[in-house]
């Protein structure tokens, strides 16, 4: 295999990979011996027909495609591993020369990682973030867990009131005539939920239990029911059941029943102890998001549309795996949300931006500063990894290929090159505006 490399604008390049004759021949001869038990010609019992009467009758192009396949995957990883450039993107394949007896040629089509013009980076002003946690913030997850713990006491001594949760049988009628879906029995109801159109619960306050109430109401008009929209209508409701919340007590008992602790003073100290560590977190993550941005801001770089187009793809590609996991294809949430593949590459185009102009910045940080990843931190790293997936440290490095193992190596470059600039950044408090 032999490669040429042309560098063409805007940061693109095009490889020339050569392939020799011997070895279309053997991909040719592959992609026959693949195919010959489904073709049929008179005279030869199926998949004993020879090769040149194949190629007689239909073309010696009918193998050419299964070749190309096969031998192109191959052929491109070797030219990758074989030139110099930093590829970027993936490749846009063109075949050039496919011919029995002459080498194979095909073109590739690819990104190059652009040159950065990097800005200031040390020293960046960012604003102060408040992680400071407050009594109310405290009280309110104490709240939801007193919500969480609550018991529903059934009442019957009582008409309805706002927040009650109630089983009730209505009808609905527009004109004085009931309409379709407008009937329901023993349907739960909690009163200022909003499920039902604006003022239908409302008028339900006060209601007594086995007493019919008339609810009058208008729909709205962008209701999704067309012959129902702006009409005026007259639901006769019954309630059947009204049960209201009874929350705990806010004591030590409460604590020792919802948490490991003993007090109701140890328990909030636990949660906020919890809140100052999910706001510190926070805070360091939108630090460096306003760090990584003000770099990006300052510095100068051409990013070419198809090292934004592999990104794009590779982050769609990186949500289906995710939800595959949760049992979901990518195929049933799309019918699901009603979109398509190519809309969800669109949407996500800004993000694939970002994410490339930040690892730009932050290797161009790395190379400026010197920074390097030791083999402690590497090993650290696979250790990280193999306890993950739950395999042995050997048995994760043997898997890494060496390309493999120089990615997870830039990509720790990239994250000590993340800390680098926040621990040089300068916080103002937010009221005053980041400068230079």
């Amino acid at each position: 295999m032999s490669l040429q490399v042309e560098k063409l604008e805007k940061n693109m390049a095009k490889l020339t990979i050569e392939v020799g004759a011997e070895e279309l021949e053997k991909a040719i001869q592959s992609a026959y011996q693949k195919q010959k038990s489904k073709i049929s010609i008179p005279g030869f019992r199926k998949g004993k027909v020879p090769r040149q009467i194949i190629e007689k009758m239909y073309g010696k192009e009918i193998f050419y495609e299964d070749a190309v396949n096969e031998l192109i995957p191959d052929a491109y990883e070797k030219a990758l591993d074989e030139c110099e450039e930093d590829i970027v993107s993936s490749p846009q394949i063109d075949v050039t020369q496919i011919e029995a007896g002459k080498p194979f040629i095909f073109t590739a089509t690819v990104a190059l990682k652009p040159e950065v013009k990097l800005g200031k980076y040390k020293g960046v002003k960012v604003d102060k973030i408040d992680i400071d946690v407050t009594d109310d913030e405290i009280n309110e997850v104490v709240e939801r867990e007193r919500d969480n713990n609550a018991r529903n006491i059934a009442v019957e001594d009582r008409p309805v009131k706002d927040g009650d949760m109630t089983m009730i049988d209505f009808e609905g009628f527009v004109d004085g005539v009931a309409f379709e879906g407008g009937k329901g029995e023993d349907y739960p109801l909690t009163i200022g939920s909003g499920a039902f159109i604006p003022g239908f619960e409302e008028q339900l306050v006060g209601a007594e239990l086995g007493k019919e109430v008339e609810v009058n109401v208008t729909f709205p008009e962008d209701y999704h029911a067309d012959n129902l929209k702006g009409k005026a209508a007259v639901f006769k409701c019954t309630v059947k059941e009204i049960k209201e919340k009874e929350l705990p007590d806010v004591d030590d008992e409460f604590a020792s029943e919802v948490s490991e602790f003993d007090t109701l003073a140890e328990y909030k100290e636990s949660i906020k102890k919890d809140l100052e560590e999910k706001k510190a977190k926070e805070a360091k993550d939108a630090k460096e998001d306003a760090v990584i941005d003000a770099i990006i801001e300052a510095s100068e770089m051409d990013i070419p549309d198809a090292m934004i187009e592999t990104q794009q793809k590779q982050m769609v590609d990186e949500f289906a795996q995710r939800i595959s996991m949760q049992g979901l294809s990518m195929e049933q949430y799309l019918q699901f949300t009603g979109t398509n593949y190519n809309q969800m590459v669109e949407q996500v185009k800004p993000q694939a931006e970002k994410r490339i102009k930040s690892r730009l910045v932050l290797e161009a940080v790395a190379a400026a500063e010197n920074l390097e990843v030791t083999d402690e931190e590497y090993d650290k790293e696979i250790e990280v990894m193999a306890e993950a997936y739950q395999m042995d440290v050997d048995k994760v490095k043997e898997m890494l290929g060496e390309r493999e193992a120089k990615n997870i190596r830039k990509d720790l470059l990239v994250r000590k090159a993340a800390d680098f600039v926040v621990e040089n950044a300068k916080e103002s408090k937010k009221k005053e505006k980041a400068s230079e």
